[in-house]
């Protein structure tokens, strides 16, 4: 009875009433478990508005079969913005957030709580790390597009986070652009507060226990009028099977691929199609 039907939702949090979007596909059945993903606007967005305009993943999910979840953030009383990470001083921390959403979500719908996964974009993508650093017990693969991963130091001395702790061998795949300038997702890094695409990928490949050295593959150029094309990299061999992907825009900027900037490839298909091969364990 639940099936194709776009929810907004309201949940009470850290005194606050939080606002997110709920996408139950047409193929939802109550007596299957059904996996998750969550989609995480960039800083200054709207869920309504990411969901909208660069990532929508509803005629993904009525085909493959999840529950898309679109959460709202916070505003920062620092600075007005709509933001994940709130500029310090604050006790405001949106895991948990997103782990009530979790648990509201389980209560309601027949959850695979084996397969509950992460995308963002920008500080969107930032925050799918953060979960894969610190809700790693709910959250089995993760995304980031046009997004950074904090320092360790950083996060620990800026947001007082504590040092990225994962629990599990954890599949990740970065969608970076080469000549993406953002201090917070730069190619290259932005030391000592954001990690660069190659240490990102060292990190997750160094904690999974892939092979050492990646597979890379050109992509094809499908659009030559965009200025950029596409290299994979792949770091195979992971503790329980995982891989850790990168799909390199070459002369690609802050985009959301599929929807501007690169068009060789759909960032929302290409996000489904790696999480959706993992599960927690």
């Amino acid at each position: 009875s639940f099936g194709q039907q776009q929810i907004n939702k309201t949940l009470f949090f850290d005194g606050q009433n939080r606002s997110y979007i709920v996408y139950i596909p047409a193929s939802y059945n109550a007596n299957s478990s059904t996996p998750i993903l969550f989609n995480f606007h960039g800083g200054g967005g709207t869920s309504s508005g990411f969901m909208n305009n660069e990532n929508d993943m509803r005629p993904i999910a009525d085909t493959a079969g999840f529950i898309a979840v679109y959460p709202q953030a916070a505003i920062d009383p620092i600075d007005g913005s709509n933001a994940w990470l709130h500029k310090t001083p604050t006790t405001h921390n949106d895991v948990y957030f997103i782990e009530a959403i979790i648990d509201s979500l389980s209560s309601e719908f027949n959850i695979d709580n084996n397969r509950i996964y992460a995308c963002g974009y920008s500080e969107g993508g930032i925050f799918s790390y953060e979960l894969a650093c610190r809700l790693n017990n709910r959250i089995a693969a993760v995304s980031s597009v046009s997004g950074s991963m904090l320092v360790d130091s950083f996060r620990d001395s800026y947001y007082n986070l504590g040092f990225c702790s994962p629990i599990h061998a954890t599949a990740i795949l970065l969608i970076p652009g080469t000549a993406d300038f953002s201090p917070h997702s730069t190619y290259n890094g932005f030391q000592p507060y954001y990690m660069s695409a190659e240490e990102i990928t060292t990190y997750w490949s160094n904690y999974n226990n892939t092979d050492p050295n990646p597979i890379i593959t050109q992509l094809p150029n499908i659009n030559t009028s965009d200025g950029s094309t596409v290299e994979k990299r792949v770091w195979k061999n992971g503790d329980n099977c995982v891989s850790v992907t990168e799909l390199k825009v070459i002369n690609g900027d802050h985009d959301w691929p599929g929807s501007w900037g690169n068009m060789d490839i759909s960032a929302s298909v290409e996000v489904w199609n790696f999480v959706s091969k993992f599960d927690i364990n």
